[in-house]
């Protein structure tokens, strides 16, 4: 297992060694110029030009590459163009914001999801079945800018029953405390605040159902098709015939084999969601790194977009390690060598 371990961390590598080559190609690429973004329409040349020499835009593309590459061996993923903050420093503050809101919509998929896979399986061919497998299609299809606007608007402009912006009612409470930014430890656990976490539940709702829709369809679908899957197999008929109760048979033979396939899915869509929830965020107004990655892009802050992008995939390849690792305790069968 080890082994496998280090072979997968070292595969990490040029993995990421080729995406930083395509990020840095692909950002100046694109169109605009982050010095134009800061100094607004109406500078001169003069000042273009200097503030491109102080941001080492006026190098080669192959120099910047190995300068950015040089400070990242050394732990420095830059500097942002437009606050001039450092770019590590501006994740770590965000980043948790971001979790907050993968494990809300994943709460979500997995809770409602699961269930809804299991007994649409048991069930199959049923109006049941028929109405899970439609109503998967609409939450896959649906886009989530839509859903989005159409979640804050009913329950957020007309039912006035949950906020449609933010993390928490800036008016009333404050979290410069811990500053660890995770509003939901800091509020139950370190605040002692029942009121405070109330309202942090309530900022979260409406994000987390939004983003967690897509998720949610997915696993139903492929919770659905593992369950039949397993439902055909010998074991499950004989322990159908020796007498055992159902929650039993659902409980270690249905659902422990069928989680290979869940655990895949489940690793790959918190894997995405933690990359950024852009749409989501942006909506509203997370703080997150999909918001931060978006007003990124608005600035044409290179840096920000390529150090960002680097930090996800790393982020996104050991969140599949370890559901890879994870196959070994689902099913004892399986040996990494």
């Amino acid at each position: 297992m080890l082994k496998y371990i280090a072979r997968r961390l070292l595969l990490l590598i040029p993995i990421l060694l080729g995406l930083s080559v395509f990020m840095i190609v692909f950002v100046h690429a694109l169109p605009g110029d982050p010095c134009a973004s800061i100094l607004g329409e109406h500078t001169n040349t003069d000042r273009l030009a200097a503030c491109r020499h102080g941001l080492g835009l006026d190098k080669p593309l192959w120099q910047q590459y190995l300068d950015y590459m040089a400070g990242v061996l050394q732990g420095n993923l830059g500097t942002s163009a437009t606050n001039r903050l450092p770019i590590l420093g501006t994740f770590l503050t965000r980043f948790p914001a971001t979790v907050e809101l993968t494990l809300a919509a994943m709460a979500v998929a997995l809770g409602v999801g699961i269930p809804l896979g299991v007994a649409a399986a048991k069930r199959q061919g049923s109006f049941f079945d028929n109405f899970a497998t439609v109503t998967s299609l609409i939450g896959i299809s649906i886009p989530i800018f839509f859903l989005g606007l159409l979640l804050a608007y009913v329950f957020g402009v007309w039912l006035h029953w949950l906020p449609t912006a933010g993390r928490y009612d800036l008016r009333v409470y404050n979290f410069d405390g811990a500053g660890t930014n995770f509003l939901l430890w800091e509020s139950l656990v370190i605040d002692h605040d029942l009121g405070k976490f109330a309202d942090v539940v309530r900022h979260l709702i409406l994000p987390a159902l939004a983003l967690g829709t897509i998720p949610l369809a997915v696993v139903a679908r492929i919770t659905r098709s593992a369950v039949i899957e397993v439902l055909n197999e010998d074991y499950v008929r004989t322990a159908r015939a020796k007498g055992l109760t159902s929650r039993r048979i659902d409980d270690r033979h249905i659902l422990r084999n069928a989680m290979l396939p869940i655990s895949t899915v489940i690793g790959l869509q918190t894997g995405l969601l933690l990359g950024g929830a852009v749409l989501t965020e942006t909506i509203f107004s997370w703080g997150g790194i999909g918001s931060w990655l978006f007003e990124a892009a608005v600035d044409k802050d290179f840096l920000v977009i390529q150090s960002g992008t680097l930090i996800l995939a790393t982020l996104f390849v050991l969140v599949n390690l370890s559901v890879d690792i994870s196959y070994a305790y689902l099913n004892p069968r399986i040996r990494y060598t």
